[in-house]
């Protein structure tokens, strides 16, 4: 795939956009509408520009390559479950017995050849151009800044090639990259990832660490990079695997770290162990900024570049995003190494609205009580599953985990109040919720039983239930129930909170024969009426240890967390679009969005 462009023009439906447009929010807000889109398309933009510094770009950006499940597969070369069936084979490889079985074997085996990275020792065509240290401005890229309260413009797709101080083992991972200055990055490894790990290495010896970044080439490099590898397991590994071919690696100019020969642009640098910078804030995947906060900083020594470069971009935020395509066949891919550790599960879904690690739904057989917990305690134990804040486990009769109405209803049936599991543990760096930072409440619901006996006593129409609670509280502002036949309806309400809402919550106990499952959040922001967005509000915003009461009903409280709360962390805001620029791209005819659109996925402030 030497050419992306005209690859995509053929397979994947590339929209060319040669308006030129200024990287500060008018591209990413483009790109952000777009994605939202049932027929969401690759977009070029031809001439980025940067008002604000005075710059024509002369090279242009592409966004969006994962634009839908399709060009995502013909990305892949195959379905994602393809290479799913390859992993799980490889998994259940036994030595041959008998000369016959041996020669059976010889095939897949032959095929294990191209999975191991080759070492080039001439130059890639991504070392075609070189700018040596006192030529090096980051300035000549288009990097993106992507919403208003942004800390600065930031390297979204970079794939980051770090390796170990011994040299014996190399990482690719996908971290956001701040642009500090023209010779500066801001470093974003999280503290649970592999280049961090490496990172404590070269700390402790006190030595500079060397990483090179990488943008554009294959697109399948991209999802190596953000695919969860075991510890220690190059991610490149993977391409081979997947391509069937050997990926090309070539040595950087500047350090021993080696990278794809094809990428399109490459910089290359040193972290300093003693050096650190505020990074951020960054409206992030979740859907709120990540806060400011110290990061390790990458001196640029070299940049190169192929004659022709396209700097590659993706824009985060509110989902959906590029990155539901992107997770769906990395769920695909991984299912086999989930079921070692889980040889009972049948199949795994993380919904993009709830952006991945916040909510998992699970499959499985069941042959024995305590079964699904025994799974939710398997899960919230191996790699980047643990850090998981709440999971679904549902029987084998269970509807496709991806028919999210039908799979509702089925788990609304069966949720049970004893066969919920609220314990603690470790979660992402970027959860906000979690009274500490890193630690927080973990939730797991055992819906794998039959049908529960007991519904809803007496069912109230929408606005008589919001009657009956307005009289108990007059900040409650909005109501609308949700799955209504079943067991367990779930009432939703909007509510100006002026005390903490566990503080009067018993307020509502007198309620429990019209309520079964409540859950609260802030009227501002909350449109009750669009599920899609409540559910990605909920999982973000809770914490089980503190945010869910289980008797005399299920009660949930989804509202921002402030002082009022006990809250000592700062809350961070929603990333919302810049109402004068969809102005401006609208009356260009560059965008083609109304209000509905608007408020069903959260891109102005609204009630």
């Amino acid at each position: 795939m030497e050419n992306i462009i005209e690859w995509l023009k053929i397979h994947g439906n590339l929209k060319v956009i040669d308006e030129p447009l200024d990287v500060e929010l008018e591209i990413p807000h483009i790109a952000y509408i777009e994605v939202k889109k049932e027929d969401s398309r690759p977009l070029l933009f031809t001439q980025p520009i940067n008002k604000a510094k005075g710059i024509s770009y002369k090279m242009p950006v592409l966004m969006n390559i994962f634009a839908n499940k399709q060009v995502t597969q013909k990305i892949f070369g195959k379905h994602p479950d393809e290479v799913a069936e390859g992993i799980e084979m490889l998994l259940k490889l036994k030595p041959p017995k008998g000369f016959m079985a041996k020669l059976k074997m010889l095939p897949k085996l032959f095929a294990l050849k191209n999975v191991f990275p080759k070492r080039s020792g001439s130059k890639g065509s991504c070392q075609e151009i070189v700018y040596q240290k006192n030529e090096v401005d980051l300035d000549m890229l288009p990097i993106l800044k992507t919403w208003e309260a942004d800390g600065g413009p930031f390297i979204t797709m970079g794939q980051v090639y770090t390796q170990s101080l011994d040299g014996t083992m190399q990482n690719l991972g996908m971290y956001r990259l701040q642009q500090h200055d023209k010779k500066r990055l801001g470093m974003h490894w999280q503290i649970h990832k592999d280049a961090s790990h490496f990172f404590d290495q070269y700390k402790e010896a006190g030595k500079k660490m060397p990483v090179t970044v990488a943008i554009g080439g294959d697109p399948l490099y991209i999802w190596c990079g953000q695919a969860p590898m075991p510890h220690g397991i190059f991610e490149m590994l993977l391409y081979g695997f997947v391509r069937n071919k050997k990926a090309k690696l070539v040595k950087s100019l500047t350090n021993d770290i080696y990278i794809p020969h094809d990428v399109d642009i490459v910089i290359e640098g040193f972290v300093d162990p003693k050096e650190r910078e505020m990074e951020g804030p960054f409206g992030d995947h979740t859907g709120y900024y990540t806060l400011k906060e110290p990061f390790p900083v990458m001196e640029v020594e070299t940049i190169t570049t192929k004659q022709t470069p396209v700097y590659v971009a993706t824009v985060v935020g509110k989902p959906p995003l590029e990155d539901k395509y992107m997770g769906w066949a990395t769920e695909r891919v991984f299912l086999p190494m989930l079921k070692p550790m889980a040889p009972d599960l049948i199949d795994y879904n993380m919904p993009e609205n709830g952006v991945f690690h916040n909510l998992i739904l699970a499959k499985m057989k069941t042959y024995y009580k305590g079964h699904a917990q025994q799974f939710m305690h398997a899960f919230w134990g191996v790699g980047q599953m643990s850090f998981v804040k709440h999971a679904i486990f549902v029987g084998e009769d269970a509807p496709n985990l991806e028919e999210s109405d039908a799979l509702a209803v089925h788990i609304l049936n069966r949720l049970d109040a004893t066969k919920i599991m609220i314990s603690q543990g470790i979660v992402d760096h970027l959860d906000h919720a979690s009274p500490e930072q890193f630690v927080g409440g973990k939730l797991g619901i055992d819906a794998t039983s039959e049908e529960v006996l007991c519904g809803i006593e007496t069912l109230l129409e929408d606005n008589e239930l919001l009657e009956k609670l307005q009289k108990i509280d007059n900040g409650i502002v909005s109501l609308k129930q949700f799955y209504i036949q079943t067991k367990n309806p779930i009432c939703v309400i909007g509510v100006h909170k002026t005390a903490p809402i566990m503080q009067d919550v018993a307020k509502v106990f007198g309620l429990r024969s019209h309520i079964k499952v409540l859950v609260i959040v802030d009227h501002t922001n909350n449109d009750l009426s669009e599920p899609y967005m409540l559910l990605w509000r909920v999982v973000n915003n809770i914490d089980a240890g503190r945010d869910i009461i289980l008797k005399p009903f299920i009660i949930i409280d989804a509202t921002n967390k402030n002082a009022l709360d006990g809250f000592l962390r700062e809350w961070p805001n929603d990333t919302f679009c810049t109402k004068a620029v969809l102005d401006q791209l609208q009356e260009k005819g560059l965008i083609d969005i109304n209000d509905a659109f608007v408020r069903k996925f959260g891109l102005l402030p609204f009630n």
